[in-house]
């Protein structure tokens, strides 16, 4: 059972585990057990850093969401499911979501579109298409976006 120093050294390993990058309440709770300390006292910890300001689940959406949309070129689709895997609330994941440009986001996806299509240009046009519907799903855009797309497509 920690003391309550070595309590405090967790807080203060915590401080700065939020501190460098954004975290979900998840995360931190995962960290805070692996330096030591119960659930209850996990909870505690994770209490005191919302209160500090060093943990807020609505801020860590935002960071997610548009940093895998901007670095990673992902879709909404699988931007939602890396939320809720990390068991963050369907309200918190429409405002991250929200923070997305839409116009950033079709510009996003016409240049991913055509770089795939462009890059498998020596294929059949049947197994073209569907590497790049495949390709485009993976990375979570919308089924009627990739059908549209491709529709376009030269046959």
């Amino acid at each position: 059972m920690p003391t309550t120093t070595q309590l405090d050294k967790v807080l203060q390993k915590m401080r700065h585990y939020c501190a460098y990058q954004e975290r979900c309440h998840q995360e931190v709770l995962q960290k805070a057990v692996q330096l030591g300390a119960k659930k209850s006292e996990a909870n505690e910890i994770a209490v005191k850093l919302i209160e500090d300001g060093f943990l807020n689940e609505e801020r860590f959406a935002i960071a997610f969401a548009g940093g895998k949309f901007r670095i990673k070129k992902w879709g909404r689709n699988r931007i939602v499911a890396q939320l809720k895997a990390r068991d963050i609330s369907s309200r918190i994941i429409d405002t991250a979501l929200r923070e997305i440009d839409e116009e950033s986001y079709q510009k996003t996806f016409a240049q991913l579109a055509e770089q795939c299509w462009d890059e498998l240009k020596g294929e059949p046009t049947l197994v073209r298409k569907k590497k790049c519907h495949d390709f485009l799903l993976r990375k979570g855009y919308e089924s009627d976006m990739v059908r549209a797309f491709l529709s376009k497509c030269i046959v």
